[in-house]
């Protein structure tokens, strides 16, 4: 897919990640960009830079997601491409309380699967279009220090394997984006940033952290060859490749790397207190 002429929307528009797709998007030549984000005077703020347009928007609620598809096919007559985006971590292993577990389903998941109900009729009426969600390299491999990341965004990536095996034949497209660690407020977000420490975020940064304009060169020509896995930081395929060929060496490894990184604490609060 080519941007120039297309109708996008893209969730968690407002900063970080979104912010920086919506603003790639339109110097590709998008026809519309909607900026949809729960923080809606953000999002004003990134649509009014693009001549976008800006919604409001809780993507753990089903209805916001359907009124944002529904309103952007009633504003612009279409819906080409689909970036469901917004996405935060928590710290914690199997002390985490549950219903943070649920709340990040709904973001991570849940999300991304209502996005996929309500964009999909439209776009196939039109002929196809395509769904772009972003997971992480965590969905590939796994996230120290946080159960509930690891879980959703490998239920993200499964999602999406879905979608695109169900869907593919009418013309819809699909891909994940995986980075590992880039420069965005994503802590400053999440509900247990108070005991995030550098330290917590190393592990994702061990081949570097990109800018969000950087990650966006990915996703562009991810899109132009339509490939499914989206990686930003190109090792992560060589990690992906190490685990399938032997999983047990891999979990092996990473726990030596998690007790280099961390040492024996029994839960992540200990490492990051140590």
């Amino acid at each position: 897919m080519d941007l120039e002429g297309r109708v996008a929307v893209v969730t968690g528009g407002a900063s970080g990640i979104g912010r920086a797709l919506v603003e790639r998007f339109h110097a590709e030549g998008a026809r519309a960009l909607v900026v949809a984000d729960r923080d809606a005077d953000g999002a004003v703020e990134v649509a009014e830079r693009v001549g976008g347009t800006a919604r409001a928007c809780d993507v753990a609620d089903e209805a916001s997601v359907a009124d944002l598809i529904a309103a952007t096919v009633a504003d612009h007559g279409s819906i080409d491409l689909m970036v469901s985006n917004a996405g935060y971590v928590t710290i914690g292993a199997l002390e985490a309380p549950d219903d943070e577990l649920r709340r990040m389903f709904d973001v991570h998941v849940m999300a991304h699967l209502w996005a996929a109900r309500y964009a999909i009729p439209h776009m196939v009426d039109a002929g196809g279009g395509y769904l772009l969600n972003t997971a992480s390299a965590a969905g590939l491999l796994t996230q120290l220090g946080s159960l509930h990341y690891s879980i959703t965004k490998h239920a993200a990536v499964s999602l999406a394997e879905f979608v695109a095996i169900t869907y593919g034949y009418r013309g819809i497209k699909v891909s994940v984006l995986c980075p590992q660690a880039v420069s965005t407020n994503i802590v400053a977000n999440s509900p247990t940033s108070g005991m995030m420490l550098d330290s917590a975020l190393s592990p994702a940064a061990v081949d570097g952290v990109l800018t969000p304009e950087e990650l966006t060169s990915a996703v562009i020509d991810g899109l132009r060859e339509e490939r499914f896995h989206i990686l930003p930081h190109p090792e992560v395929a060589e990690y992906a490749r190490r685990k399938g060929d032997d999983v047990d060496r891999w979990l092996a490894g990473m726990g030596r790397f998690q007790q280099r990184l961390f040492g024996d604490g029994e839960t992540p609060a200990d490492w990051l207190t140590s």
